[in-house]
């Protein structure tokens, strides 16, 4: 299982480096919906199916409707590929910076079992099984943040 959850988190980490690696809309969104299936698999495996269900859900629906707009705006006839020296080295030295940060702060390490979300001691109930309800009752605020942030960036985008 551990092996299954780093292959996850490198499939994670390949999906945001293509997305992150700049090349024409088309080739990107297939990192961002490697990415987000792995951080959905990965979250799974924790134990946060709620979590996990929408981030798939929300955020890559999301994402797949700001690429069709893109696409829709920039019609390249010679897209920029993953092959193209600019976005190897490009990916090259962000997988660089990444992988020099993890060693210095000693992530590596940290890789050891520390459990799952599942209840302890006297508590028998799962703690991703109140995600829906925590998230209405007690994040009620950053909803109306979040939901009053997006409008001001429709007004913005529009304007």
């Amino acid at each position: 299982m551990m092996e299954f959850v780093l292959f996850l988190g490198l499939l994670f980490a390949l999906g945001g480096l293509a997305v992150a690696s700049n090349p024409s809309p088309y080739y990107g969104v297939v990192g961002l919906v490697v990415a987000a299936i792995a951080g959905g698999g990965w979250l799974v495996s924790l134990g946060f199916s709620f979590v996990s269900l929408m981030l798939v859900m929300v955020y890559l629906g999301g994402m797949l409707v700001v690429f069709v707009y893109s696409v829709s705006l920039a019609a390249d006839p010679y897209p920029e590929t993953w092959t193209d020296w600019g976005v190897v080295g490009y990916g090259f030295g962000m997988g660089l910076v990444v992988m020099v940060g993890l060693v210095v702060s000693g992530v590596f390490g940290l890789l050891t079992d520390v459990g799952t979300v599942n209840g302890a001691g006297l508590l028998s109930v799962r703690v991703d099984f109140s995600g829906a309800a925590v998230l209405y009752s007690e994040g009620a605020g950053f909803l109306l943040i979040g939901g009053w942030g997006l409008l001001l960036t429709l007004f913005v985008v529009l304007e």
